[in-house]
């Protein structure tokens, strides 16, 4: 049984947060026409195929991590030089020696924090996607439906272990990280985890009013997570998209409480 608040276990929750106040807002005029509600079906879509994927031909999970090993380099460069809080397209180069850090040092500490930049990154591309040409009300269902599949396929069903504890293990080649997933040894957090911690991030910066906004929902939800780890004291495999519902559903209780005070208040 893993012990809560490891520093390992903090750390991811740290990248998980960070990944809340990355995304910028705003979408390519070149993609606008391909905006459409049955982009929020992504986040709950995922883990459920991914799930069921696996566990009906465990194959799949060597052609995600290729996939991963590909994709997250390119995702990130764009993250670098597009899609975040600061970009510059001369930061995207960045990617780069991430990845050669990452293959120098696949069995060391380095590589693996390497790896984890590269795959978070690489989300934050995606999340500013998904924001941009999704409605916001289903991207937010999409992130409370994923969590609660999350849940029920850990916790209540437990039918998510066995082909998670696959894809972890699966690698491109022994000498080549696995950017399917984030590992700070002893802990790891799989990539849907990150990728949903994005979106909210996505979805914050596209309604908040100012950064300070977006900076807040990513302490938030640091808070909601480290404290959530104290379910490791019960249980060996958390669902850590649970606490980014959770976020999520704070921090819609505070838009509404906002709105409420900003009401004209009428006098007869």
């Amino acid at each position: 049984m893993s012990l809560p608040w490891n520093p390992s276990i903090v750390a991811l929750d740290a990248v998980q947060a960070a990944l809340v106040a990355l995304p910028a807002a705003g979408l390519p005029w070149a993609l606008q026409r391909l905006r459409g509600r049955w982009w929020a079906l992504i986040p709950p879509a995922s883990i459920v195929a991914v799930v069921f994927g696996i566990t009906a031909a465990p194959g799949i999970a060597n052609g995600l991590t290729w996939l991963a090993l590909i994709a997250c380099p390119i995702l990130a460069a764009a993250t670098l030089g597009w899609a975040m809080h600061g970009a510059w397209w001369w930061l995207a180069p960045l990617a780069v020696p991430l990845l050669g850090g990452a293959i120098a040092w696949h069995d060391q500490l380095g590589g693996h924090l390497c790896a984890v930049a590269l795959s978070a990154l690489s989300c934050v591309t995606l999340a500013r996607l998904l924001a941009g040409i999704a409605p916001m009300l289903l991207v937010k269902l999409g992130i409370l439906a994923m969590a609660a599949a999350d849940f029920y396929l850990v916790v209540v069903s437990q039918q998510l272990q066995a082909p998670n504890n696959t894809l972890v293990a699966a690698a491109p080649a022994p000498s080549l990280p696995r950017l399917q997933v984030l590992i700070i040894d002893p802990a790891s957090m799989g990539y849907g985890d990150v990728f949903l911690a994005a979106v909210l991030g996505g979805v914050v910066a596209v309604q908040a009013r100012r950064y300070c906004d977006q900076a807040i929902a990513a302490v938030l939800m640091l808070v909601v997570a480290v404290s959530f780890d104290a379910l490791f004291l019960v249980l060996d495999t958390l669902p850590a998209t649970v606490p980014v519902a959770v976020t999520l559903l704070v921090l819609e209780a505070l838009r509404w409480v906002r709105r409420r005070g900003e009401e004209p208040v009428s006098r007869s």
